[in-house]
């Protein structure tokens, strides 16, 4: 068992607060936090670890899961729970909205999307950072993929492909390079990664994260996660013709039935770019 794992588990088992299902449920959630904050690349923390960042990154991901609100209000709860037993409870925000976590249900026709400007790559100072963010806003890709890409073996002239080895779950994919923007920054990753990745030679992966994180938040650059909303929005609109409903374009009950299996067929494809397995995580990043 994993260290962090473990040691939640015994804070679980000496504060017995609440009902048997109540103690349950938070042992059972808490591993689950312990195991997804390894998969992110966190691998030594213990128990008395947690920081700002853990919740923050926590957030992202359940939200790009697109789970209930209900589901990451629970959750929260639960880390709220553990930041009290250990002491460190101005670790997390007391205000839920400090994340962006809603009162309605957290698929909304209000855009997340953020665009990657000049400024805030201005104030990042390692290029590889910097590199891993431009990808991340031509591409769509997730955070760890910008950073392991190796973008020689990744460019296959008109489409980009993707290792399961660099991806969450596993699942190798392509993504069309559609215009000379995209084709510029990554002959611009290839030049600076030569043939290894956007990981310097000195670095492992988990240092390379930590650095990211470092200077993101040294350089202000936040919501990370915005950018693939932004690629999915843009993807949107050329695969259809109208923006999507978070940017302000049509719901599903305003389509025509010929629009409709356009607008499908849009989510498909851009779940598959996006490396997603449902359909239904579009509506996350376009809204219904």
């Amino acid at each position: 068992m994993r260290n962090l794992n473990y040691e939640l588990k015994q804070l679980c088992r000496r504060n017995r607060d609440g009902s048997f299902a109540t103690q349950r449920d938070r042992e059972r959630v808490l591993d689950l936090v312990a195991s997804q904050l390894h998969d992110m690349g966190y691998r030594h923390m213990a128990a008395e670890s947690l920081k700002p960042k853990h919740v923050e990154r926590l957030v992202e991901r359940w939200q790009a899961e697109g789970l209930a609100v209900g589901t990451i209000k629970n959750r929260m709860a639960e880390l709220r729970w553990w930041a009290e037993k250990i002491g460190k409870q101005n670790v997390i925000a007391r205000d839920n909205d400090h994340y962006g976590i809603g009162n309605r249900q957290y698929v909304t026709n209000v855009s997340k999307a953020r665009d990657l400007n000049g400024g805030e790559l201005a104030r990042i100072t390692d290029p590889y950072t910097a590199m891993s963010l431009r990808l991340q806003a031509a591409f769509g890709l997730r955070r760890g993929e910008s950073i392991k890409i190796r973008p020689e073996w990744a460019d296959r002239g008109d489409r980009l492909a993707l290792k399961d080895t660099w991806t969450k779950g596993g699942r190798a994919r392509e993504i069309p390079i559609r215009n000379a923007e995209q084709r510029q920054v990554l002959d611009e990753a290839k030049a600076l990664a030569g043939r290894g990745s956007l990981i310097p030679a000195e670095r492992s992966y988990v240092e390379q994260l930590r650095r990211f994180e470092y200077q993101c938040a040294a350089a202000r650059v936040h919501r990370i996660h915005g950018r693939r909303h932004q690629y999915a929005q843009t993807r949107y609109r050329e695969l259809t013709g109208w923006p999507a409903p978070a940017a302000g374009g049509p719901r599903s009950r305003d389509l025509t039935p010929s629009q409709r299996e356009l607008d499908r067929e849009a989510r498909l494809t851009i779940s598959e770019e996006l490396g997603h397995e449902r359909e239904q995580i579009t509506a996350v990043y376009l809204g219904r």
